[in-house]
């Protein structure tokens, strides 16, 4: 990166939990000033409070709070993570509650897009980078997934098409793909606050990814010299080789 540790600024979506603060956490170390953004106001101003950073109160799939979230970053941007998104059940396509594919289409798609290309202009004037978290679910599709790989596939398009379109422009357009991760909320929020099920997922799975491991390669694409980009960087756990072969010891 070219400009000074204090004069960047990196905004993470979705940092009130799991990968998106264990990511605020990682950039403020690298000597960010962190926007952290999320619903959750009272949580992520805890985490701003705690990393040196700044608290905004943004649901990205509301225009007013994406309009504040543009108005906190300023004239210029060195990083975007967009982080918020999420996956709600996995029911079949013959159950599918589309209430709930929705949802997920308007988070992961949608708000991210609203997201991005609020910042846009910011970014290009920083020379930044877009970070963009998708997930295994859009390398291929598996069981009950049809909603949630449908959208992070949509999300992963997006990421091609920008990086296209911004081709000759001083920004990167990254993707970071993770498999597996134990986070305390992300499959109890898919399963909407069943914790048994929500377990089951990570049963005898010996060391699945940790929302710092995400974190930490996060930083490290956005670390990268300034005409260096990464396209796209897939990272599992060594104990899952695939969507469909995942070892456990039980």
């Amino acid at each position: 990166m070219t400009s000074s540790s204090s004069s960047r600024t990196a905004v993470v979506t979705g940092a009130s939990s799991g990968i998106g603060a264990a990511t605020a956490r990682a950039l403020a170390a690298d000597g960010y000033r962190v926007v952290c953004a999320a619903r959750r106001h009272d949580r992520v101003r805890a985490l701003a409070a705690e990393i040196g950073g700044v608290a905004v109160a943004c649901d990205i799939t509301v225009d007013d709070d994406v309009a504040a979230l543009v108005e906190e970053v300023g004239d210029q941007l060195t990083l975007l993570v967009n982080n918020a998104g999420g996956a709600l059940g996995q029911e079949t396509l013959a159950e599918a509650d589309l209430d709930a594919w929705q949802r997920m289409y308007e988070t992961n798609v949608l708000g991210t897009a609203r997201v991005t290309k609020a910042l846009l202009p910011a970014l290009e004037a920083g020379e930044g980078t877009v970070v963009f978290l998708t997930s295994t679910a859009a390398e291929s599709a598996y069981e009950g997934g049809g909603g949630y790989n449908a959208a992070k596939a949509g999300e992963r398009m997006l990421a091609g098409a920008l990086r296209l379109e911004l081709s000759g422009h001083p920004v990167r357009v990254c993707e970071v793909s993770p498999g597996m991760v134990h986070t305390p909320e992300f499959s109890l929020t898919r399963f909407g606050g069943d914790q048994a099920r929500a377990d089951a997922v990570y049963d005898g799975v010996p060391d699945p990814l940790t929302a710092e491991d995400v974190a930490e390669v996060i930083a490290w694409v956005a670390s990268r010299p300034a005409h260096v980009n990464v396209d796209r960087l897939v990272v599992r756990p060594r104990a899952q080789a695939s969507n469909f072969k995942v070892f456990r010891t039980r």
